[in-house]
């Protein structure tokens, strides 16, 4: 897998015709990055009000149920769908979703978050089940044009995603008998998995960009091992019961991560906060590996696992990703505000509070559960108030997207 010193996607596209059109809806990115980002500073604080028995409010799933949902579907791979149709442009040189079509895709996506609130279940499950299938259709199509079979694995995610999330409604639903639960532990599984192998592609490439001289080689091995240790380790952990088979392949697991990202100089990025940011999520994996094969043997809950994988690294990627890519996507230089470090510093507190104290110190869930919430609704809140404006309007140096 030699690929881990090569940029996500290319900043440096091909000159754009003039810009036409609302600047809200000339890519991908700046309608559901804002869309996700929203989503998340609000719904979060909302869950931590309703599980704490501060707010009396019943959507038409179980409360956990909808918090998890649309953690995994309205947040992360809504940053997911807005990241890949704002890549696939670069990636085959073809036009991406804009315009009127964009802006109903992000219609259909607002009108299934408030349907989870306000509709009856089958008609949210319905609008939730079409964005996915859509934007997995128009992303294979541009790379089968362009010939870009390289990235089709991609919109294999999109699909499976797509996939799991019907399934999940219909077990909702009780037309398969299934735990809703273990559909929404695939989710996460194949989100992470996503995470895993576009991490490796971006974090070394942007680590050697930013320190002159230094080389971050891929070890092929150690590549291939980290990636088919976690999708078995996580199969095995969907899949079957707690055992000792899936604790031993998540540990391993863990360990390859651990020397995978040893590789790549962390330590160097400290100075540079757009750059550190991804390091410290990277190192949310081995930590929520080993947390969920702890679980196997029953040392520790299985949720601080999952909550190190979403909030620590899901969350810490995501933020560190959509500052960056809409940095350059509006043509804006890559360095950081004061108030984005403290979105970034934000989210491993976020992370902390909702793992460890709870591991612990037990009693203190409560406090942890609101500290945790509050740190990650801060993050992305401040996102929203500084890129509001910037993704709606054209970008500064006179570019189309």
């Amino acid at each position: 897998m030699a690929t881990s010193n090569i940029p996500l996607f290319n900043i440096l596209e091909p000159k754009s015709p003039a810009p036409t059109g609302h600047a809200l809806l000339r890519l991908g990115f700046r309608p559901f990055y804002l869309a996700a980002a929203g989503l998340a500073a609000v719904a979060v604080p909302v869950w931590i009000a309703v599980f704490l028995g501060y707010l009396a409010w019943l959507p038409s799933v179980s409360p956990l149920l909808w918090h998890a949902h649309e953690m995994l579907f309205g947040f992360a791979t809504t940053v997911i769908i807005g990241f890949l149709m704002t890549a696939a442009k670069s990636w085959t040189g073809l036009a991406t979703p804009r315009g009127p079509f964009l802006g109903a895709l992000a219609l259909l996506w607002l009108s299934a978050r408030i349907a989870a609130v306000a509709a009856p279940y089958a008609l949210y499950a319905v609008l939730d089940t079409l964005l996915l299938p859509v934007v997995a259709a128009v992303l294979t199509r541009l790379l089968l044009r362009a010939g870009n079979t390289r990235n089709l694995p991609l919109a294999g995610i999109l699909i499976m995603l797509a996939l799991v999330n019907a399934v999940f409604h219909l077990t909702v639903l009780g037309l398969l008998e299934l735990p809703p639960v273990t559909i929404l532990h695939a989710a996460l599984a194949l989100i992470l998995m996503v995470e895993c192998v576009m991490a490796g592609r971006v974090v070394p490439g942007f680590t050697q960009s930013a320190i002159p001289g230094l080389k971050i080689a891929p070890l092929l091995w150690l590549e291939w091992a980290s990636l088919a240790c976690t999708a078995m380790g996580l199969a095995l952990w969907v899949i079957f019961p707690p055992g000792l088979a899936t604790w031993v392949v998540l540990g391993l697991a863990a360990a390859c991560h651990l020397g995978r990202q040893w590789r790549w100089h962390s330590v160097l990025t400290r100075h540079r906060p757009i750059l550190w940011i991804l390091h410290v999520s990277y190192a949310w994996i081995p930590v929520g590996l080993a947390l969920l094969a702890l679980s196997q043997v029953g040392l520790v809950p299985v949720s601080l696992g999952i909550h190190a994988l979403a909030v620590g690294t899901t969350g810490g990627l995501i933020i560190g990703m959509i500052t960056r890519t809409a940095r350059a996507h509006t043509g804006r230089h890559l360095e950081v505000s004061g108030a984005e470090v403290l979105a970034y510093a934000m989210l491993p507190v976020a992370a902390v509070m909702r793992v460890f104290i709870p591991l612990f110190w037990p009693t203190l869930l409560p406090v942890a559960l609101l500290g945790a919430a509050l740190a990650w609704s801060a993050a992305f809140l401040i996102y929203v108030i500084i890129y509001t404006p910037w993704l709606a309007r054209t970008r500064i140096d006179g570019r189309d997207g």
